[in-house]
């Protein structure tokens, strides 16, 4: 037993080792490194071998060879001035040189490994049973194909002699001659029929030294061989798979009269065997030219030719190819296959991929109706922001429809074929919502996705993201939001690298920010990110101009969704409608007429004023609230203070000659607060004198 030494257990020690532990007349005393964490020393402690940092407690008489592998000159030097006389000391360069080998000869046997297992698939995917034998006869190949043929598993087999295993065989006999036998039908003990060539396997010097038998099974092939032997039987079962087929075939003579048809043909078409047998092949044609007419002027098969058939004007596409006698044309068949179904089908997959392309951002300006003055400069002003790709701030009560603002903008702005991601803010939690906007990287917290995953900001990144209910964040996520604002780039929880974002932001709320801000739950600098291009939705109750356009445009949507064919509204239900104040806006007047509709008989055409819920008695309520409150404004309180605002910044513009700088430091307020209060109040420009 020889007692080695291994000084240095980086790659090359690691690998010595493990080749080096498995020689039984070789034990490795110890293994060395300055470095506790070494591979090497980790596999010695694995393995129960010592290990240290230290060699020279090792350097004794009893050791007989010092493996040194750290490549360092100064420490061989040292070792061969420490060590025993009888010690072998071997240099790294040595060991660098068996490392080389030691990585050739793995590669080798991968390589080996590889092609060993590629020529197993290979000889096990074909079809033909292979057998093949060495010089001896004893049995080197037997392949799957052979093991289902013979009903003999490859592990009985192999390495035992052909003669004595396979029944019938005569590999032995083509080792001995040398000679091939090809094309041999033989019956298997199984009564499985076979046709087998077997050849002598030979080496570059001519010599034979192996045998291999291809084989298959002709048992089916036989069989229906002498099947089709009757010409008679033939033509009948042909004659019935013609007339089962369930696609339409229509076969005419060499001089294009019709010859057969089958019932699909009928069913499809129309026409009985009376009326197509013996007449012209363009009898059955509604709309294009005869195919049976141009292969049989052409001898040449035509496919997927599209064309109406029969009285029902059928779309179908037609296979036609001559038939041809011992060189002879003879006619021509045709297979029809309706499509009529697939057109339909191919129809709505079209409308389906319109539907799938407009559905992250699926409103225009052209679907925002309303005609008032104040509709129509909101929409101006978001069309002028459209163009650009500035920070948009939608302002309006709930139910006025800031999000079909959000999806118009997107749509005619440059981004329209990117990404539009929308986010309530307001409905997704504060513990979620950083890791939804923001993404997050693997094992941020428990529970997060192998490989992280990517934020909404990135996910709209080229695109759109639109931010609604903004003023319900919290005061930690719009710190956030103000440096995604600011630098354009965002950070996954968890991560430390920023990732650059290519994002327009719109934003949306129903919010007094401004109120909002003095309250403290809201920053400032984060609204003058966002108030770049505020755009003020004016709620229904400042437009009654246009209730009765949106309300024939619900009327018509909700007659889709309900089946229903509701024309027109009654004219005191249009007034009632005229006559609410509609909190919910364009919402709630939606809500309203589908309740009504729910509640009219299937065959009325108006909404009449009986059919609308409760609406009427609060209208009711209020007039005769107005008649016992002599001196009532019949305002609530929202309006009787937005009324009194108005009129004080109306009377401080005046005071200031229409100085919107000092007007605001009069009222005390930001000059971005007076310029949304002007815009929201409807206040015009006063001229500076």
């Amino acid at each position: 037993m020889h007692k080695l030494l291994i000084v240095g257990a980086g790659r090359g020690g690691t690998a010595l080792l493990r080749m080096l532990n498995q020689m039984d007349r070789l034990q490795v005393v110890a293994v060395v490194d300055q470095r506790p964490d070494a591979p090497g020393i980790l596999l010695a402690q694995s393995l129960g071998i010592p290990v240290d940092q230290d060699y020279r407690p090792y350097l004794d008489e009893d050791l007989d060879v010092i493996l040194e592998a750290t490549g360092d000159l100064g420490e061989y030097e040292h070792l061969r001035q420490l060590k025993k006389d009888k010690t072998v000391l071997i240099p790294g360069t040595f060991t660098r040189i068996v490392m080389k080998l030691i990585r050739e000869r793995d590669k080798l046997i991968a390589a080996l490994m590889q092609n060993q297992r590629e020529r197993e698939t290979m000889l096990n995917s074909t079809h033909d049973a292979i057998i093949g034998v060495n010089r001896q006869g004893i049995i080197t190949l037997f392949n799957k194909a052979a093991e289902r043929l013979m009903g003999i598993e490859a592990s009985e087999v192999l390495d035992t002699k052909v003669s004595e295993r396979i029944p019938n065989t005569r590999l032995h006999i083509v080792l001995k001659t040398g000679s091939p036998e090809l094309n041999q039908e033989q019956v298997l003990p199984n009564q499985t029929r076979i046709i087998t060539n077997r050849v002598p396997v030979r080496n570059d010097r001519g010599e034979v030294v192996g045998a291999v038998a291809i084989f298959r099974d002709i048992t089916e092939i036989m069989a229906l061989a002498e099947e089709v032997t009757n010409l008679k039987d033939l033509q009948s079962m042909l004659q019935a798979i013609i007339q089962s087929s369930d696609e339409a075939i229509s076969v005419v003579d060499q001089y294009g009269n019709g010859l057969l048809i089958n019932p699909a043909y009928t069913r499809l078409t129309g026409f009985s065997q009376d009326d197509i047998i013996g007449k012209p092949a363009t009898v059955d044609i509604s709309e294009g030219d005869s195919m049976h007419m141009q292969v049989l002027k052409t001898k040449k098969a035509v496919r997927g030719v599209p064309m109406k058939l029969g009285p029902k004007r059928k779309d179908v596409v037609v296979n036609v190819a001559p038939v041809v006698v011992d060189g002879e044309l003879k006619g021509s068949v045709g297979v029809i296959h309706d499509v009529s179904e697939f057109k339909r089908l191919s129809e709505e997959l079209e409308k389906a991929r319109r539907i799938i392309r407009n559905l992250e951002a699926k409103y225009s300006f052209a679907d925002i109706i309303g005609y008032s003055e104040s509709m129509q400069q909101a929409i101006e002003q978001a069309k002028k922001a459209a163009s650009t790709p500035a920070t948009v701030l939608l302002r309006g009560e709930s139910g006025t429809g800031k999000e079909l603002f959000a999806h118009a903008i997107h749509n005619a702005s440059e981004r329209k074929y990117n990404q539009f991601i929308r986010v309530n803010c307001a409905a997704i939690s504060e513990s979620l919502l950083e890791s939804e906007l923001f993404g997050y990287e693997e094992g941020a917290f428990t529970g997060a996705r192998r490989g992280g995953k990517r934020g909404l900001f990135e996910e709209a990144s080229g695109g759109t993201i639109f931010l609604d209910e903004i003023g319900e964040l919290s005061m930690s996520m719009q710190v956030m939001l103000l440096r995604v604002l600011q630098e354009r780039e965002v950070v996954r929880v968890g991560g430390t690298k920023p990732i650059n974002i290519d994002v327009r932001v719109i934003a949306a709320t129903h919010v007094n920010l401004e109120a909002a801000i003095g309250a403290g739950r809201f920053r400032e600098d984060l609204y003058y990110r966002l108030h770049v291009v505020p755009i003020h939705i004016p709620p229904l109750r400042q437009r009654l101009e246009d209730i009765k356009p949106i309300a024939m445009h619900l009327l018509r949507k909700a007659n889709l969704e309900y089946g229903r064919n509701v024309e027109e509204l009654h004219e005191e239900t249009l007034q009632m409608l005229l006559s609410y104040h509609w909190p919910g806006n364009v919402r709630e007047l939606e809500n309203v007429l589908g309740r009504a509709m729910i509640h009219m008989r299937i065959n009325e055409r108006i909404i009449m004023p009986e059919h609308l819920p409760p609406l009427e008695r609060r209208i009711a309520s209020t007039k005769q609230e107005e008649a016992q409150h002599e001196g009532s404004t019949g305002s609530t309180l929202k309006e009787a203070v937005e009324k009194a605002e108005r009129q004080h910044i109306l009377r401080e513009l005046a005071a200031a000659k229409g100085n919107r700088t000092l007007a605001a430091k009069r009222l005390g307020i930001a000059i971005r607060s007076l310029y949304y209060k002007m815009e929201k109040l409807g206040i015009m420009d006063v001229q500076e004198e």
